[in-house]
């Protein structure tokens, strides 16, 4: 793969990604490497990269999210450590310590989640681990970014003498404060500080009476500062102390820099790791952000970009909460390029800049938001010729400058080659640029070049129908109300809606009219044509959504009745087997009646009995005995019948509470009228109308006509307002 040219990385404005990247990075070695990035042309590498990206964005959808990866550079220490002698602040100790304890951090956790993130594992695993490098910091340097005293023997000595000196110059100082204010020598604020040493407040009229030396006096020289002899001599004593205590630790830092010193390649690749790392999250965030994701890559030059969006307009759009018209296409070695015609502000640049900018990005290393079922391959070389070039500089107009990008494109162009032209053939003559422009898209074809170009000629539009492997499309346009509806429609070319446009913008009918004399009527008419075809393209599509919407209601009618129907008949057959078991009833009552009739006349019980056991032993011989396990089973669906319906009728409870909840609430947010004398009211829960009589303190007298009732304003409502 070959480095893409600059311009074409401008064109289509991927300094703008790479911007919005590194703002999303979390260390400023990150973000100054983000800035930096550009399409890669090791195509190994580019996959790894992709994959260890596409990793990172799905931890943020499970429990097993990756550790912090932020540092401080050592870009500083990095430059020192390999000059000999020189000495690390506490502070790059203290840096290089945290970079260590981060890598052995996620080396350990990528190897626990290898399964989750092979990629990612097997870039850490190639990392060597070093932990002597923190401890071997944390045994001199606490957490505080103190010396500890057990860093060395000889330091930890020279402490303990500071410790004792201090001791003896605090009661040196606190002997002689004590004896010159018994003396009444001292002013009244008996010490001061004067170059961090305590001094004796002395009066003047004393200094002479007070052993020591005068380190100044005060502004109206009534008090002189005196540091008492014996006092002096242990702050000297303190000073050379603290020399020592200087250079032990000044030699301390030097035998640890030193024997960090022979890792400086390894903490040059911890440091260069963890910005990758800090980038690859950045990508992953910004994934994340506008749905990106990995789609299919594939070895056989196809490019089918499904509802691809603009990055960029899908994040602007998404902040003002305003809809992005995602485009569908497709680029194939049977189709592979694309002439895209059309109306002006239809959206034919930016699905061009779509195309590229997905494309580049994808080079880059970036996820790119597709649907899930795209599929992507990589180009060699990415061609560009988009937006006014005109360049004052070199004195050249925007035509020169297009007819000397497109000399470029003649010598680059080949079978791996991906050109983006916008606008082709414009800047000069119609017709000599739209044939020379002709030429180069013929050339373009011959060495199978893949690409999408955007114009308004009819010659391109006819050369893109005649050649089998190129193909027309046009951004759809609502004929009726000459709106861009932003969809790109693939098989036929699109008309400029030139005149169209025009009247709609106001210019009188008679010059448009004359506009059209002028020019070659077969242009005129084959541009109306295809304008003709759009329409009834947009007519069609219009038709089939209202058809596509027709047949979802009737599935959803047909589904409806089907229930209804199965209710229905489940009720019948319910009432049918009450019908028979009641005519059983009837029919067994009967014959119960008629022997109790007959007792009733002759008081004979043995035939009562007789008849009555045999009626009994005739109806349970109808009967069917069941098992055990089927009276369990019978006793089981009763018992699952009953608790379903009780759900339904939970069920039904909360949607009457939510209903009636939300009746309440809107019966709340409601304005209130302004009540009237003289207007027609009831109560809320009330059916009878009457008028106010009398209106008072948020009451009203009601007058139904036979009786009047003194209510509240808030239980009334206006049925109607009196005229």
């Amino acid at each position: 793969m070959q480095v893409i040219h600059t311009k074409t990385l401008q064109d289509l404005e991927f300094p703008e990604v790479v911007a919005q990247l590194s703002v999303r990075c979390v260390t400023e070695l990150g973000k100054s490497a983000a800035l930096e990035i550009t399409p890669l042309t090791d195509k190994a590498a580019l996959l790894n990269l992709l994959g260890q990206t596409s990793e990172y964005l799905a931890s943020f959808a499970n429990d097993n999210r990756i550790p912090n990866h932020g540092f401080e550079s050592i870009a500083r220490e990095l430059k020192l450590l390999p000059i000999e002698n020189t000495v690390l602040e506490i502070s790059g100790f203290r840096r290089i310590a945290h970079i260590c304890t981060t890598i052995t951090l996620h080396k350990k956790f990528f190897k626990k989640f290898k399964d989750y993130y092979p990629l990612l594992f097997a870039a850490t695993e190639k990392i060597e681990e070093n932990t002597l490098i923190p401890e071997s910091i944390a045994d001199i340097i606490d957490k505080f970014g103190e010396i500890r005293d057990t860093a060395s023997v000889d330091l930890k000595q020279i402490r303990m003498s500071i410790n004792t000196v201090r001791g003896k110059i605090n009661q040196s100082f606190g002997a002689a404060l004590s004896r010159y204010q018994s003396a009444d020598f001292l002013d009244d604020i008996k010490e001061s500080i004067v170059d961090n040493r305590r001094v004796l407040a002395v009066k003047a009229m004393h200094r002479r009476k007070v052993k020591g030396t005068v380190m100044g006096n005060s502004k109206t020289g009534s008090i002189v500062y005196i540091v008492p002899e014996t006092t002096l001599q242990y702050s000297t004593e303190l000073s050379n102390l603290e020399f020592e205590e200087k250079e032990e630790i000044r030699r301390i830092l030097l035998e640890l820099t030193n024997s960090i010193r022979p890792e400086v390649s390894l903490l040059a690749t911890y440091q260069y790791f963890l910005i990758h790392l800090d980038i690859t999250a950045a990508k992953a965030k910004y994934a994340s952000e506008m749905n990106a994701l990995l789609p299919e890559i594939n070895e056989n030059k196809k490019l089918t970009l499904r509802n691809a969006y603009h990055p960029l307009l899908y994040l602007t759009n998404k902040q003002k909460k305003e809809k992005t018209w995602p485009q569908t296409i497709a680029l194939h070695p049977q189709n592979r390029i694309i002439v895209i015609s059309g109306p002006n502000a239809g959206g034919k640049s930016i699905t061009l800049k779509t195309i590229g900018l997905l494309q580049v990005m994808l080079q880059a290393g970036f996820l790119i938001p597709v649907h899930e079922r795209s599929s992507v391959c990589f180009f060699d070389k990415i061609l560009t010729d988009i937006g006014d070039n005109q360049s004052i500089e070199n004195h050249l107009s925007t035509y020169s400058y297009r007819l000397k990008n497109m000399n470029q494109f003649l010598k680059r162009c080949n079978s791996n080659t991906l050109f983006l032209i916008d606008e082709f053939g414009t800047g000069s003559d119609p017709e000599l640029g739209g044939a020379l422009a002709e030429a180069f898209l013929e050339v373009f074809y011959e060495r199978e070049a893949f690409g999408v170009i955007t114009t308004h000629y009819a010659n391109l539009k006819l050369l893109a129908n005649e050649l089998p492997n190129m193909t027309n499309a046009n951004m759809q346009f609502d004929n009726h109300s000459l709106e861009p509806t932003f969809q790109l429609v693939m098989g036929e070319a699109g008309s400029s809606f030139t005149f169209e446009v025009a009247q709609k913008n106001g210019i009188p009918y008679s010059l448009i009219n004359k506009a059209k004399k002028k020019i070659d009527r077969g242009k005129v008419r084959f541009d109306a044509t295809i304008s003709k075809l759009q329409q009834e393209r947009s007519k069609m599509s219009k038709t089939e959504s209202r058809l596509q919407d027709k047949e979802t209601k009737a599935k959803e009618e047909a589904e409806r009745l089907e229930k209804l129907n199965a209710r229905i008949k489940s009720k019948l057959e319910n009432y049918q087997e009450l019908y028979d078991h009641n005519q059983r009833m009837i029919h067994l009552g009967n014959k119960v009646n008629d022997i109790a009739e007959r007792y009733f006349h002759d008081k004979k019980k043995r035939p009562l009995i007789s008849e009555l056991l045999r009626i009994v032993e005739t109806e349970n011989s109808k009967r069917k005995k069941s098992s055990v396990k089927e009276a369990k089973v019978k006793k089981a669906v009763k018992k699952q019948t009953a608790n379903e319906l009780e759900q339904k009728m939970v069920k039904v409870r909360e949607e009457k509470k939510a209903r009636k909840k939300k009746a309440i609430r809107e019966e709340k947010e409601k304005p209130r009228p302004v009540f009237k004398i003289g207007d027609r009211v009831r109560m809320h829960d009330g059916k009878a109308v009457g008028s106010i009589d009398t209106l008072e303190k948020g009451k009203a007298v009601v007058n139904y006509g036979i009786f009047t009732t003194n209510v509240s304003v808030d239980l009334l409502e206006l049925v109607e307002a009196k005229k």
